[in-house]
C-alpha cells in the first residue's frame, strides 16, 4: 500500500507512484501511520512549597542583650603585609630634558633667523633652575645630567655665536681699510 504525505489518502496499487487527487509522490504505507511531528508532550504540572512571608509578626523572643564586640589588634606582622608593596617614584627629570632640548635645538637650528639666541638663554636658565632642584632635593628631583648638557650645548652656541660676530666685524673692518 502506498499514501499521499499531503492528502493522507492510501492507494491500494503498487504500480500508482503519484496521488490522483493532488499529484504528490507516493510513499510505502505502513501498518501504522507516521507519528505527527513537531509535537511536544505538555510541561509537568509542579506544586510549589507555601508561599515566602516577607515580614512575619511571629517572631521568637530576642536573646538576652550582650555588650558590644571589642576591636583587638592583629600582630604587627600582618598589619604590615597588608600594606603592600613600596613604591618607588622616579625621580622628576623634566626640566632637564627640556634644558638639553633646548640647547640642541639651539646648536643645530638656532642658526636660522638668529633664533638660536632665544633658545640658549632658555637652556641656560632651565638648565640652572633644574641644577638648583637637584640640589635641594635629589631625591625628588633628577636630571643633572641632562641639565649640564643643556648648559653646555647653550653656552656653546653663544660662544659660537659670538665668535662669529667678532670674524664677521673683523672682516668687515679689515676690508673697509683695505679699499
Amino acid at each position: 500500500m502506498k499514501q499521499c504525505p499531503r492528502c493522507k489518502q492510501t492507494y491500494s496499487d503498487d504500480q500508482l507512484n503519484f496521488c490522483l487527487e493532488d499529484g504528490e509522490l507516493l510513499t510505502a504505507f505502513a501498518q501504522e501511520p507516521p507519528p505527527e511531528r513537531y509535537k511536544d508532550a505538555p510541561p509537568p504540572t509542579l506544586l510549589m512549597n507555601d508561599p515566602r512571608v516577607t515580614n512575619p509578626t511571629n517572631w521568637p523572643p530576642s536573646p538576652p542583650s550582650q555588650p558590644p564586640a571589642q576591636w583587638q589588634p592583629q600582630n604587627a606582622a600582618r598589619q604590615q603585609q597588608a600594606q603592600g608593596f613600596a613604591y618607588y617614584a622616579s625621580p622628576n627629570q623634566t626640566l632637564g630634558v627640556v634644558s638639553l632640548i633646548l640647547g640642541i635645538a639651539s646648536l643645530t637650528v638656532g642658526w636660522c633667523c638668529s633664533f638660536g639666541l632665544l633658545l640658549s638663554p632658555a637652556a641656560l636658565i632651565t638648565g640652572f633652575i633644574a641644577l638648583s632642584q637637584n640640589k635641594k632635593d635629589p631625591g625628588r628631583y633628577g636630571g643633572r645630567g641632562l641639565a649640564i648638557g643643556g648648559i653646555v650645548t647653550g653656552v656653546v652656541f653663544l660662544a659660537v655665536y659670538v665668535l662669529f660676530i667678532l670674524i664677521y666685524g673683523i672682516a668687515l673692518i679689515g676690508g673697509g681699510l683695505a679699499n
